[in-house]
């Protein structure tokens, strides 16, 4: 039976409306390292709907301003843990290096993309048009064209850039340097640097206030946050992690609430969860027994949820804020490194 015109067009216009959805915002996406896969995460059923799989030691996420697309940084290094001193690893494969470009609504990998040498954290431009991208061996920050996919500029920083982010206002990038203890920010238009700024030990990741004027650096072997001025470059003075664990609190990983008055911190073989009262710039609370070395951190798109991804223990926690309890660990296997929530 031949259908009416009106109808074909209806039916037209609908399939390029379901093209068009894009993912649900609650979804949370994390990095299984070992096992090379993008996990797709519900928070609410606290269920693995989808395993995608991308390359070689997926780490650091972004979601792409618009919602529909996921990068990846993929190293071709060999893995480690931060105690290896055992025998000589085996060689690393450079063709590996690269970003995954990921589409979430067919939740399936599109292309690689070029990066550095050992890629680990990456971030947007405001425009979404550029993709910034630390490469740990090489102590260097790619910058990424993503309609060219090349590379169009690579600008040295620090030994063992770790965190990458833009500032709210879009100007300037900062790199962490874990080894030599400092952020390098860099102009977003000229690409070139303009201040250094020193950290605490081990600085891992950067964040922001909403309204940019505060930044914050977790520095993992201090066991301390370094607060700074965004509009200076300046330190502003360091937050102190209450330490609960016989092992410290080592921060690591940063989540901003969606309201932006809360920064919830995983505090790496801390095994908790510290929360930061960002206007007050003070240590609030500890959510303790979380899971093991809790790295990647996102938050779900109600604020209700934290999720963190526990590398050694091959399982991702939801916890719950208001009670400050684990609802659910999630075995997933793969080793999760990095978490990043869907909501924009």
């Amino acid at each position: 039976m031949r259908l009416p015109f009106a109808a074909l067009v209806l039916g037209f216009g609908l399939s390029l409306l379901a093209c068009s959805k894009k993912p649900a915002p609650k979804l949370v996406y994390a990095s299984a390292e070992a096992s090379g896969e993008i996990l797709v995460i519900d928070p609410d059923a606290a269920s693995v709907l989808s395993r995608i799989k991308v390359g070689k030691r997926p780490r650091g996420l972004k979601v792409s301003r618009d919602g529909r697309t996921l990068f990846v940084a993929l190293s071709g290094s060999p893995r480690r843990s931060p105690a290896f001193d055992g025998p000589t690893l085996p060689p690393a494969d450079r063709a590996a290096d690269g970003i995954a470009v990921v589409d979430l609504q067919e939740r399936k990998l599109v292309r690689t993309l070029p990066s550095g040498q050992d890629p680990e954290c990456i971030d947007l431009s405001l425009d979404g048009k550029t993709l910034f991208v630390s490469n740990e061996e090489s102590s260097t920050l790619s910058v990424l064209d993503l309609e060219s996919g090349k590379i169009k500029r690579t600008i040295p920083v620090g030994a063992e850039p770790a965190g990458v982010t833009v500032r709210p206002d879009g100007k300037q990038v900062y790199v962490a340097s874990e080894r030599d203890n400092k952020l390098t920010a860099i102009d977003t238009n000229s690409l070139e640097r303009v201040a250094e700024i020193a950290t605490g030990e081990r600085p891992r990741a950067i964040a922001f206030s909403k309204d940019g004027t505060v930044g914050f650096a977790s520095n993992e072997l201090s066991g301390t946050l370094t607060t700074f001025d965004p509009r200076t470059n300046r330190p502003l003075g360091a937050i102190s992690v209450e330490a609960n664990s016989p092992k410290g609190e080592r921060p690591m990983g940063f989540a901003v609430s969606p309201d932006g008055t809360q920064l919830f911190v995983s505090t790496g073989r801390g095994g908790s969860i510290a929360v930061v009262d960002i206007a007050q710039r003070k240590f609030a609370r500890l959510i303790q027994g979380v899971g093991e070395r809790p790295w990647g951190i996102a938050v779900s798109s109600d604020g209700k949820r934290v999720i963190t991804a526990n590398g050694p223990s091959d399982d991702v926690s939801i916890v719950d804020l208001a009670s400050g309890k684990v609802e659910k660990k999630l075995e997933t296997g793969g080793a999760p490194w990095d978490a990043v929530s869907g909501a924009h």
